[in-house]
């Protein structure tokens, strides 16, 4: 095959305990999926419907070894978001929420880095959020650990630290809309391939970061990631 030019690099993700690494296609996150940091955003999560946006997949940063990220550029409030991050092995459209969890091949600890002024410019405007959320070196994701070797969590305290201060606490069990519900509600709008990861929420706590801080993020039984924004 011949290209006019140079065909991008495929981004990867470590699959914890294996040799093979999963292959980033599409990054959709899901909004406001905690109550309490829904509140904390000012919006009602009792009635909003779950919504989506995108991060491309040069937004991946393999985290499953600590690592360090760029504080990216033209903002000055870059903040943090702890998330459950679910990696599709098995495509489909319309899919019922009681079959979803046959789509996931595995589950990560993952950060949705979010410029917050840019984001909130746009929300106010009533523009899109893409260069708020939608930049390079945005997600730094960790190892995917499969379902057929962890189950479906449906319980686990999801935590993040910044320097060793606890800034986010909660459980996974109060996302708003189940990883079930997340797949099938998105699967309504579009076809789901293998290698899409779905970024599920993040709890309250969401904060400013600056050059030189280091992030711990975890989920039970889920590992570790360790993520240090530049100097």
């Amino acid at each position: 095959m011949n290209y006019a030019v140079a065909a991008p690099a495929v981004h990867t993700l470590t699959v914890a305990g294996r040799d093979e690494r999963f292959p980033v296609n599409r990054i959709f996150c899901v909004g406001r999926n905690y109550a309490a940091h829904a509140r904390e955003m000012g919006k009602d999560p009792d009635r909003d419907p779950p919504f989506y946006f995108m991060k491309p997949a040069q937004a991946t940063v393999d985290a499953a070894q600590a690592v360090t990220i760029p504080y990216p550029p033209r903002t000055t409030d870059f903040h943090h978001e702890i998330e459950l991050v679910l990696a599709i092995g098995r495509g489909g459209g319309d899919i019922d929420v009681g079959n979803a969890l046959d789509h996931v091949y595995g589950y990560a600890v993952g950060l949705d880095m979010t410029r917050r002024d840019l984001q909130l410019e746009a929300r106010d405007k009533g523009r899109p959020w893409e260069f708020g959320k939608s930049f390079a070196t945005s997600a730094p994701i960790g190892a995917i650990h499969r379902a057929e070797d962890t189950g479906h969590p449906r319980e686990a305290a999801i935590t993040l630290t910044v320097n060793g201060e606890p800034r986010q606490s909660s459980d996974i069990a109060k996302l708003i809309w189940s990883v079930s519900e997340c797949i099938a509600v998105l699967s309504q709008y579009e076809t789901l391939e293998p290698g899409d990861l779905i970024m599920t929420g993040t709890p309250e706590g969401v904060n400013s970061v600056v050059r030189g801080d280091v992030l711990h993020g975890a989920i039970d039984g889920l590992g570790e990631i360790t993520v240090t924004v530049a100097s």
